[in-house]
């Protein structure tokens, strides 16, 4: 027996090594096809549509939503601008009428050029803006009325700015005065007439200290309709213009500016009719906007969940390569997961959805921002308009512009910071020596357009001129610092930055044309010889998913 048992031993513990080893292999090969099947995946996902259409028969439905987005988001864009042209040029013309109206003599000045020097200036300048607002109805040509509110006209209102208390006489070279400022206004209801400015002003009482006088402001409100819209198959609005005519004194040097602003609402008429109209065409236009809101909201969806399941391939990848290579995926390889062009459609559908709601509510007479509406559409057309390149991006021709934006991008950032920096340098100094002398430098936000426009080659002759009739020292340094930041910024740091981009351009086609990875995930990938027309895709795509560690599947 014990005979038996030596003899039967050696021949078990060699039937078990064969088996281990027709195990082994068995693991080994069934480890292959997993890291093959996942290496099959992740090419599939950074197919294009028309390949991913030859792999597995899969209709480019993003693909086709999106080009029936842009037609249908462009159309919706030019209506809208239309009709926002029609309200911004009523506006604007409104605005210049207020001006020749009320303003005695305006030729179309530049806007804070117009100004009064004496005192019967000024107090005629008063009386003819109260007798034009009294007379109204006898002088515009256009549809202006006067605003009621129960049942009674609201009245012009005039204010004027003082300081409490004041004693001043340059000539002396003494001064008392008290700087808290008061204020007295006085009304006036349409349809009085006064003779002259005399009789105003005994009316009114309304005397001004010019010493002590810091500004006077004349508050009127009228009311039109916007007839032009008519033509336009539109529902005319009405328009409340609220007009502010200010004389500014409180530099006290002897020149009054005189300005006129207006702050418009837009609502619905109370009462209208237009022969000939229905209701077909506006309901047309809230039917084509309905549209462009499911439309964007199905690529909204459609988009969130490719960009889902990419960041969820890529978790399984950084899995992956660490169980079976021991190795960490780079932050770059795994960014190529999140497909930028997603998130920018993404974000193009969140601003169409809420300019078209906002559209809606314009037409519907609800709301009337149209400033707001007008900057949501318009973006979201740019964002559509540049998602066009993703598409040119799948001919090698054009995609190598998309790959050079794309790398040079990090790099672009880290230089503009560093040239910030030098920039920012020159507009503090240019505003704070320039600014009292040059007109281009007089602000912050104007030097920084000033200099850009430099950089650009724009204006320069003209920049360099208005500085000729100051002090010699002002003079010598304008030019010194105007010279020597044309000089850095248009031979130096332009030329940096596109060489930077020039530089990325040349690495980028010696890669297309040398065809080496540039990146583990790109060489993972380039190990899967098969074709999309293969047939090798027609599978489950979560297949390779099943067994990520090499110990997942076997105990």
């Amino acid at each position: 027996m014990e005979d038996c048992e030596q003899l039967l031993t050696p021949r078990s513990e060699e039937a078990r090594l064969n088996g281990h080893c027709r195990c082994g292999a068995h693991t080994q090969g069934l480890q292959a096809k997993v890291v093959e099947d996942f290496r099959r995946r992740l090419k599939y996902f950074f197919m294009n549509p028309c390949e991913k259409y030859k792999a597995r028969g899969r209709k480019p439905w993003k693909l086709m939503l999106q080009i029936l987005k842009i037609a249908i988001i462009t159309v919706q864009l030019v209506s809208f601008g239309l009709s926002n042209e029609m309200m911004v040029t009523f506006k604007d013309e409104n605005l210049m009428t207020f001006r020749h109206l009320f303003l005695k003599g305006y030729k179309d000045h530049r806007v804070g050029s117009y100004a009064l020097y004496t005192k019967d200036d000024v107090y005629d300048h008063i009386y003819y803006i109260i007798n034009t607002y009294t007379n109204l109805q006898n002088l515009t040509v256009g549809n202006l009325a006067y605003e009621m509110v129960d049942g009674e006209y609201t009245a012009l209102s005039m204010c004027q700015e003082f300081y409490r208390n004041s004693s001043i006489d340059p000539g002396n070279e003494t001064f008392d005065i008290d700087p808290h400022i008061e204020k007295e206004c006085i009304s006036i209801y349409p349809m009085q007439s006064f003779g002259n400015s005399s009789a105003l002003l005994t009316h009114i009482s309304f005397i001004l200290d010019f010493k002590r006088l810091l500004s006077v402001s004349v508050n009127l409100t009228l009311k039109t309709i916007n007839l032009q819209t008519v033509r336009h198959h539109e529902l005319p609005d009405c328009y409340d213009f609220h007009i502010v005519i200010t004389f500014d004194n409180r530099a006290h040097s002897g020149k009054i500016k005189v300005d006129v602003e207006n702050d418009v609402r837009i609502y619905e008429c109370r009462d209208w009719n237009v022969e000939g109209t229905s209701d077909k065409d506006d309901y047309l236009l809230l039917f084509f906007d309905s549209v462009v809101i499911l439309a964007c909201f199905a690529s909204l969806i459609l988009c969130t969940r490719s960009v889902v399941n990419g960041v969820q391939l890529q978790l399984e990848f950084n899995t992956f390569f660490h169980a079976y290579y021991n190795k960490i995926v780079s932050w770059s390889d795994r960014m190529e997961f999140v497909n930028g062009w997603y998130i920018l459609i993404i974000v193009s559908d969140t601003l169409t959805i809420a300019g078209s709601a906002l559209k809606i509510g314009i037409q519907t007479k609800y709301l009337t921002n149209y400033d707001v509406c007008s900057i949501l559409l318009g973006t979201a057309t740019m964002l559509v308009w540049v998602g066009v390149i993703r598409y040119l991006g799948f001919f090698k021709k054009y995609n190598i512009l998309i790959l050079t934006l794309r790398a040079a991008f990090p790099n672009v950032i880290r230089f503009c910071c560093c040239a910030a920096m030098i920039y920012l340098g020159y507009c503090f100094c240019g505003w704070i020596v320039l600014g009292p002398h040059h007109d281009k430098f007089r602000t912050l936000d104007k030097v920084t357009e000033c200099l850009f426009s430099l950089i650009n080659g724009d204006d320069m002759y003209a920049t360099f001129l208005k500085m000729r009739d100051r002090s010699y020292m002002v003079w010598l340094f304008s030019r010194l610092y105007l010279y020597s930041f044309i000089s850095l910024f248009i031979y130096m740091v332009l030329s940096l930055f596109i060489a930077l981009i020039t530089d990325t351009y040349e690495t980028i086609k010696h890669h297309q044309q040398e065809k080496v990875p540039v990146s583990q995930l790109q060489a993972f990938i380039a190990e899967c010889r098969d074709q999309p027309e293969s047939g090798r895709y027609q599978t489950d795509e979560d297949s390779a998913s099943c067994c990520v560690s090499p110990c997942c599947c076997f105990g």
